[in-house]
């Protein structure tokens, strides 16, 4: 769930990013609360907040300074803006078209690499990221979000959205223990929010460019990603059957055999952990 513009009231060049306000233009695409905004030239965006949130958008820059570190394809901290107005965040532009943004064929044609970076990005060893995006902690956001009454129904299921987001969190709560146990088992370094909007193709290879949108990084169940990311291929693949072709692709060359069951379970929660 990438970038939504919020109010451009905090920009840039009023939390202190040079070049005068025609160098950055707003960006209309995605789903935070934050002002997204691109340099003309295209090579660097800036993600600005209120003070309000500035925490949060430094607990972004260190993720992407942090997985930059590691060799992993991805924006670079350029540079970071702090004061009364809230703080902005500058970023290298990772090069290439969001995979979201790709036909199914070409999207076809980029799965078994998509799995091969995914890999990657889960092999990195646990020991050394600072981050956390446990289950407990997911819970914890969406107990929160859900009282106060923040779930967004346009993000959950079809068939969930006109369902209490109270209920909906009460059908998961049962299984929270069974899922901190494999997760215990099974932990890597998720992306937290691995859909095709946040994976950057090369449109002439179709070779992944790098992972984009890192607030969320951090420890947690595999299946925290391979969930969003099935689900959200979806909205590419032409029909059903297609689908589940790739999803079976996607676990041979990634090396796993799918447990659909925890696949459901972190596409009904997270959802719930947005607002």
């Amino acid at each position: 769930m990438s970038e939504r513009p919020g109010p451009q009231t905090v920009s840039p060049v009023l939390l202190g990013e040079g070049g005068g306000e025609g160098n950055w233009l707003p960006v209309t695409a995605g789903e935070s609360g934050a002002a997204v905004f691109r340099s003309a030239d295209g090579t660097r965006y800036a993600k600005c907040v209120a003070a309000a949130d500035a925490a949060d958008l430094k607990a972004e820059r260190d993720r992407v300074a942090w997985l930059s570190d590691q060799g992993v394809p991805g924006p670079r901290v350029l540079d970071w803006h702090t004061g009364v107005a809230g703080a902005c965040l500058v970023t290298g532009a990772v090069s290439g078209v969001p995979a979201d943004q790709v036909s199914a064929a070409d999207l076809r044609a980029s799965w078994e690499r998509i799995a091969d970076a995914v890999r990657g990005l889960h092999e990195l060893p646990v020991q050394q990221c600072p981050f956390r995006r446990d289950v407990d902690g997911m819970v914890a956001i969406a107990r929160d979000v859900v009282t106060r009454g923040a779930v967004n129904p346009e993000f959950l299921p079809v068939e969930q959205q006109h369902t209490p987001a109270a209920e909906l969190l009460a059908r998961l709560v049962p299984q929270v223990a069974r899922r901190r146990d494999q997760e215990a088992a099974d932990t890597v370094v998720c992306h937290g929010d691995l859909c095709l909007p946040n994976i950057v193709l090369d449109p002439q290879t179709l070779d992944v460019s790098g992972f984009i949108d890192l607030g969320r990084l951090g420890l947690a169940d595999r299946y925290a990603d391979l969930a969003l990311l099935l689900t959200s291929a979806r909205e590419t693949w032409t029909d059903e059957e297609r689908a589940r072709a790739a999803d079976a692709a996607f676990a041979e060359k990634y090396g796993i055999s799918l447990d659909h069951d925890r696949l459901r379970f972190y596409l009904h929660l997270d959802p719930l952990t947005w607002g």
